[in-house]
């Protein structure tokens, strides 16, 4: 929620207050880090929803802050898991950080060269666009297959400690560790970005990209700059998948993918950076669950609970977290108002 003018009175002070941690998401991340010690048994499935979080954050920079839409974004999470993996395989760089950063840089190198065919068009055309950029990618890792493993995947794949002294195990308890650090650090970036004046000028462009270019407003720069950081993301959240589990297959390209993640996005919320976060925690359980429940039938449950957020609508069902979040809004807004009263 917004500060009330009152309480602001430059725009510096207004982008201050826009980027102050509110109390509920002190207690989110705290919550997320103390899940280290408190439920070591479900690293496993944590690792999978910190990677699909950062992987869902990357959609939201594109859909929720600048408009554009995408069907093929797992064309970058594919290309930075093999990165990875072929870089752990061939003992090219054998720090997984530093191949983290290289496979983050090969997406985004990759969302430069295809930011290019998403600037024209319409939403339809994107669609159509970065499918296509994902199923040829997919197409070449299978023809390609002395390289990539092809359909089999790429196996033999051996990942180095992280920073050669924290070992992964199969149980998940450093990959949950070192995903949830890389998340955090990336969403720390994330939210910076869009509570700059270049965040701003993203949804000035989703709004209305005509009136943003008669003021002014480099559309066509900034939407190849954003789309650019996105791929980076989500070949960064590629790569986490194939360290922590030492594997890369054709999957990571699939029009599945790309499909999850928009699915998460609609259950989570797009265009603030918690709706990716809050909906892969709840798909991933719900998968789990449902999966458990029932083997053949889970997506059809899945599927239910989506047409129901559709009909019934997100904010009639979340409407119980308005009493709290009116809480933390009015406690942040009097904490800048006695500031701005003591700068007087």
């Amino acid at each position: 929620m917004t500060p009330p003018p009152i309480a602001v009175r430059t725009a510096t002070e207004w982008l201050s207050a826009r980027a102050r941690w509110h109390p509920l998401e002190i207690v989110f991340w705290f919550a997320a880090f103390a899940a280290i010690y408190l439920f070591p048994a479900r690293h496993l499935i944590l690792t999978e929803i910190a990677w699909l979080g950062l992987f869902a954050l990357s959609l939201d920079l594109i859909l929720g802050y600048a408009g554009i839409i995408s069907l093929g974004h797992a064309a970058f999470f594919g290309f930075g898991a093999y990165t990875a993996a072929l870089l752990a395989k061939h003992e090219i760089i054998e720090e997984p950080v530093l191949a983290l950063l290289i496979s983050g840089c090969a997406a985004m190198a990759l969302g430069f060269v295809t930011s290019f065919l998403v600037l024209r068009g319409s939403d339809l055309t994107r669609l159509m666009v970065t499918l296509g950029v994902a199923l040829v990618l997919r197409e070449l890792a299978n023809r390609y297959g002395w390289l990539t493993g092809g359909a089999d995947g790429l196996q033999g794949v051996s990942i180095k400690p992280v920073l050669g002294v924290f070992r992964f195990d199969m149980f998940g308890h450093t990959g949950y560790t070192y995903s949830l650090t890389v998340l955090f650090i990336l969403f720390l970036v994330a939210r910076r970005l869009v509570n700059s004046p270049f965040g701003l000028s993203l949804l000035s462009v989703k709004s209305n990209p005509l009136r943003s270019s008669a003021i002014g407003i480099s559309v066509d720069a900034r939407l190849v700059a954003i789309y650019t950081v996105a791929a980076g993301y989500a070949g960064i959240a590629g790569a986490l998948l194939a360290q922590t589990t030492a594997f890369a297959s054709l999957e990571v390209f699939s029009f599945d993918r790309s499909a999850d993640l928009l699915l998460v996005l609609i259950i989570g919320g797009a265009g603030y950076l918690y709706g990716g976060l809050i909906g892969a925690i709840i798909f991933k359980f719900m998968q789990d669950y449902l999966s458990a429940l029932t083997p053949q039938y889970w997506p059809f449950w899945i599927g239910l609970a989506l047409v129901v957020i559709v009909l019934v609508g997100r904010d009639r069902i979340t409407s119980w977290t308005t009493p709290i979040r009116l809480m933390a809004a009015r406690l942040n807004w009097r904490a800048l108002a006695r500031r701005s009263a003591e700068r007087l």
